[in-house]
């Protein structure tokens, strides 16, 4: 795939601040501290950006059932986007400060509402700010319009599905997102369990990105899925992979691994929505911890 077709650099966003038929959208936000992110987007944001917050506008209340960050109702996301102004034919640009792991999530949930004209802002707020380029403190009114799309759920995966292919003895090709720590079991700061569902593979969603958040070349991608895709381990060398799963602590992160691996030449992968905070939910189902057997290391450190 192109660069074009996922990210966008800053000088052509920058080119694109007028133009009516834009929407940029600012993502930015900590787990730690949820109203950060806003406060940070008053003190100082692109010009035109809207605030989406990941917990209010991007995930459906947690029920004893979900992950930390449910996917909201089809119909629920179309309202929000509507009330964003923003249309089937509106160009879209997402940003944070960390390297698209939280815009990725809206690019991936705009694709999965049939979306196609959306891109991630190479480098984020980061990068913005290192060019010198404009900011602004007011908030800006849109008109609200209705946001009609169609979502392909074939993008996404459930918990039952992973739990009933694990039970068949064939389990999916699930990469995991979070940091090796997290996915070895050595520590868990979010969730109440440590540790990764058997048979997932690991790549932290930060081997993807330079150490300044920006994107790395796409040769230097592909090598890193290589990695971990073509070691020997649990049946998923020589798995098609076109039926990857990409998860993380909730389905933000994995949005960015899906990026990743479409920048790398791979067929996009589904998203197990629920992921690991949705898995542990029920004490039944297995845990594994240490390493992924016979997988080498990513190319650089999770968070």
């Amino acid at each position: 795939m192109a660069y074009s077709d996922f990210l966008i650099r800053t000088e052509e966003l920058h080119d694109h601040l007028s133009d009516p038929e834009w929407r940029v959208m600012d993502c930015r936000f900590e787990l730690a501290r949820p109203d950060k992110g806003f406060s940070d987007y008053l003190a100082g944001h692109i010009p035109g950006a809207l605030y989406a917050h990941l917990d209010r506008d991007l995930a459906s209340p947690v029920s004893a059932a979900t992950g930390r960050h449910p996917l909201p109702e089809p119909e629920t996301f179309a309202r929000t986007l509507g009330r964003f102004g923003i249309s089937p034919g509106t160009h879209v640009a997402v940003y944070d400060q960390a390297g698209g792991a939280i815009a990725a999530r809206l690019w991936w949930m705009l694709r999965w509402m049939g979306h196609r004209n959306v891109r991630l802002l190479d480098g984020g707020f980061n990068a913005w700010q290192h060019r010198g380029l404009p900011l602004e403190t007011k908030t800006p009114t849109v008109e609200p319009v209705t946001y009609r799309g169609r979502p392909d759920n074939g993008m996404v995966v459930t918990t039952r599905e992973v739990a009933e292919a694990i039970g068949a003895g064939a389990p999916l090709a699930l990469v995991d997102a979070r940091d090796a720590v997290r996915f070895e079991g050595e520590a868990e700061p979010i969730d109440p369990v440590a540790g990764h569902i058997p048979g997932a593979r690991n790549f932290p969603f930060s081997a993807s990105l330079t150490p300044e958040g920006a994107w790395r070349p796409v040769s230097e991608l592909r090598q890193a899925w290589s990695r971990v895709l073509d070691g020997p381990a649990e049946g998923t060398k020589g798995r098609d992979r076109g039926s990857l799963t990409a998860m993380c602590g909730s389905g933000v992160t994995a949005c960015h691994l899906i990026v990743s691996a479409a920048l790398a030449g791979l067929p996009p992968p589904r998203l197990y929505a629920g992921s690991w905070s949705e898995w542990i939910r029920d004490p039944s189902r297995p845990i594994a911890t240490g390493p992924a057997p016979g997988v080498p290391p990513p190319a650089a450190g999770g968070r």
